[in-house]
């Protein structure tokens, strides 16, 4: 197989000359061109053919937005990488550029103290991107093993596996809900991941029975656009976590960047906290150290989702659910971005479904469509028991 070949846009000479000489460092890939702005990219496109382009947002002429809006009428599947400042305006206009089909996006390698830093951030956040983005173009690796259980639609979840053992304080652990039932869903994602999520949440009905948790790879500033954007769309109360939340049903918490997010018990409630510990997988926040304090709090009643991204960033935890009588769903390789960390589930033989992103939403309603008569028949006994 060949290299991948990469298009860099960027109206900084500084930054497409840090970006060009850091990615021809990589024996993989191979800078086919530059472009000054939005207009010489989508003319050079169908010179240099690439596999993949860097653009730039902000840019004089046609700026990264307009770019990628343009280029998407002719290459719809041509993996594209935003570069982003780390600012409100930045993020916002990221957020949206992810609306409009972009793959993924870098914080852009400029005011960071040095060449040899900038170059260095190059090599750790935009290289594994592309490689991640372009595998049938990178040099082959060993062949993965193969996915375990992966059922449709109709089919019944596969036969349980078998899990390694809970410590025995967790194993004694009483859940606060009905055996088989969640009384939580939590959802780990990171790259394609904001489109995945405005694939599900917006489809999820306002009297959805339980709250819903997540953890998606993202730096600050940029989850709280990103809860601001699924808000507006959804009927659910989306919101980033600030810590100290009571959670409640029919409300999405989204863990702020640079910051684990953990439940922990209040008494009869259960409340968010925020933390910089460590990072975990590379990553704060990180799936891994959510999925834990949820299985901490809620035992076996829970119910964990494992959308596109890059590593294995929850599967860790998701062993943890597992063990405990939770249960765990998955996104298929067809339709994730990158089928990185729902692919470690899978093989691991931790899902109970693997599920193409359509039918997601479907499937969540599905298994708290119980929760939520269950629900429903207590307030019904509650208001005649006040009527006398």
């Amino acid at each position: 197989m060949g290299k991948v070949r990469v298009l860099i846009v960027d109206d900084a000479v500084v930054v497409r000359k840090i970006v060009s000489d850091v990615l021809a460092e990589d024996p993989g890939i191979e800078i086919v061109g530059t472009a000054a702005n939005g207009r010489i990219a989508l003319q050079k496109l169908t010179q240099v053919n690439p596999d993949l382009v860097t653009l730039d947002i902000e840019m004089p002429e046609l700026d990264g937005l307009e770019t990628l809006k343009a280029l998407r009428k002719t290459h719809p599947r041509l993996p594209v990488i935003m570069f982003s400042t780390l600012t409100e305006r930045g993020a916002s206009a990221t957020i949206e550029a992810l609306t409009l089909g972009a793959s993924d996006y870098v914080t852009k390698p400029a005011n960071v103290g040095s060449v040899g830093v900038a170059q260095q951030r190059v090599r750790d956040e935009l290289i594994p991107k592309i490689h991640a983005l372009c595998p049938s173009v990178a040099a082959p690796k060993a062949p993965a093993p193969p996915v375990v259980a992966r059922p449709a639609a109709s089919v019944p979840p596969a036969r349980p596996m078998p899990m390694p053992a809970v410590p025995a304080a967790s194993a004694a652990r009483v859940p606060a809900g009905q055996a088989g039932l969640p009384d939580i869903v939590a959802i780990g994602v990171s790259t394609g991941g904001p489109n995945a999520l405005a694939d599900i949440i917006p489809l999820l009905p306002g009297d959805f029975p339980v709250p819903i948790v997540i953890t998606q790879h993202m730096p600050p500033m940029f989850t709280k656009f990103l809860a601001d954007r699924l808000d507006g769309k959804s009927a659910l109360e989306v919101r980033e976590a600030a810590g100290g939340e009571e959670l409640r049903p029919g409300v999405v918490y989204i863990a702020p960047g640079d910051y684990h997010m953990v439940l922990k018990r209040r008494g009869t409630s259960v409340v968010t906290a925020l933390n910089q510990n460590p990072p975990e997988n590379s990553c704060r926040p990180a799936v891994d150290v959510m999925f834990r304090s949820v299985h901490e709090v809620y035992g076996s009643a829970v119910l964990a989702l494992i959308l596109t991204g890059m590593g294995q960033d929850g599967l860790h935890g998701c062993e943890v659910i597992k063990a405990a009588g939770g249960s765990v769903l998955a996104q298929d390789e067809a339709t994730s971005v990158v089928w990185g960390m729902p692919g470690f589930v899978a093989r691991a033989g931790l899902a109970d479904r693997v599920l193409p992103l359509g039918l997601i939403a479907g499937e969540l309603v599905a298994r708290t469509e119980p929760v939520r008569l269950r629900r429903n028949v207590a307030n019904m006994v509650a208001a005649r028991a006040a009527r006398g």
